[in-house]
């Protein structure tokens, strides 16, 4: 879902001419049916205003597409700015941009994560560097949205503090390997960034790539597909034995047959008879068929048992789809299959 989407004439227009904010937050309010907090409104408001500046830049074609708040697929994260054109070649590109506005951070000893006021009156925080955040949303929809799977889309991240200047901190090389894969641009970089921008794309949105990217089929790529199962195989921990393998057959079934019809399905069994690993295979098999699966569990036990056993392969796992490590669908006793 995207909340607010033009091109840049028309985005410019609202940014310049109307409160761009108060644009943003009816568009809100009309797609989710909720309000919209004072603090959002105010960042909207002031970063907002910083990308029209950047698209001011008469190089930067008109016809661009421009989203504002794009909820990515199988979370309740949003991406803060989209622009989509084409690149040299005529290909689609998408440019992700996580705006901050942020005026000064500090350096975690930890991977991707930096050191900064997020909000509230508790003080600096620790959480995703920029880069590393805009990186795992691009990864995301690499894993799990089909019109960026068929090639004929590339997707670049970037991230713009536009009020942090560059101290040795948030540019730490500490963050290389993160900001080689999605460029920072702080205060007083605004060329850099026009030139970025400029670089990737050359002419407006003439493919339909924001149309193509919001209505994409939501399913998981082959290289999520092929990760999962291999995690899953070999590992005598998830064999399935005798009773076992006939409930999973049975279901796999069951799911073949149902097409688009919903279908639930309950498991009895004691203790120790191996429900949970009937799940855990099911969800490798439902993956590997395109299907989005979770699998969801209020106790604890089962989350930490998996994330041990597949830690070896995992290594908590930052990839693309499942950039903070293990998600949902390795969390554990009912099963939910959507159509794909």
């Amino acid at each position: 879902m995207i909340i607010y989407q033009a091109n840049k004439a028309q985005f410019l227009h609202h940014a310049l001419r109307d409160d761009i904010e108060d644009v943003v937050a009816r568009h809100f309010r009309s797609s989710t049916g909720r309000g919209v907090g004072r603090s959002e409104i105010k960042s909207w408001k002031h970063s907002l205003l910083e990308m029209a500046k950047v698209l001011q830049d008469e190089e930067i074609p008109a016809e661009v597409g421009v989203a504002i708040e794009y909820q990515l697929p199988q979370t309740s994260k949003r991406i803060d700015f989209v622009i989509t054109g084409e690149d040299a070649a005529a290909r689609s590109k998408v440019i992700i941009v996580e705006l901050k506005q942020w005026s000064e951070s500090r350096r975690s000893e930890k991977d991707g994560i930096v050191w900064a006021h997020r909000g509230g009156r508790s003080g600096q925080v620790e959480g995703p560097h920029p880069s590393y955040q805009a990186w795992s949303y691009a990864a995301l929809l690499e894993d799990f949205n089909a019109a960026v799977q068929d090639g004929t889309m590339s997707v670049q991240p970037c991230a713009y503090l536009h009020n942090h200047l560059r101290d040795g901190e948030i540019d730490h090389p500490h963050y290389r390997d993160h900001l080689a894969r999605a460029p920072l641009f702080l205060a007083r970089e605004r060329a850099k960034l026009q030139a970025f921008i400029r670089e990737h794309v050359r002419y407006g949105d003439r493919k339909g790539a924001l149309y193509a990217l919001e209505n994409g089929r939501i399913r998981p790529s082959k290289m999520l597909i092929d990760s999962v199962a291999g995690l899953l195989e070999g590992k005598a921990e998830f064999v399935l034995i005798d009773d076992q393998k006939v409930v999973h057959e049975t279901i796999l079934q069951i799911d073949a047959r149902a097409a688009e019809r919903k279908q639930v399905v309950i498991v009895h069994g004691g203790p120790g008879t191996g429900k949970s690993v009937i799940a855990i295979n099911l969800l490798g098999a439902f993956i590997k068929r395109q299907r989005n699966a979770r699998y969801v569990s209020k106790n604890a036990a089962p989350r930490a048992v998996y994330e041990a056993k597949l830690a070896g392969t995992f290594t908590k796992w930052a990839s693309p789809g499942f950039p903070d490590g293990l998600p949902s669908p390795l969390s554990a006793a009912a099963l939910r299959i959507e159509p794909g």
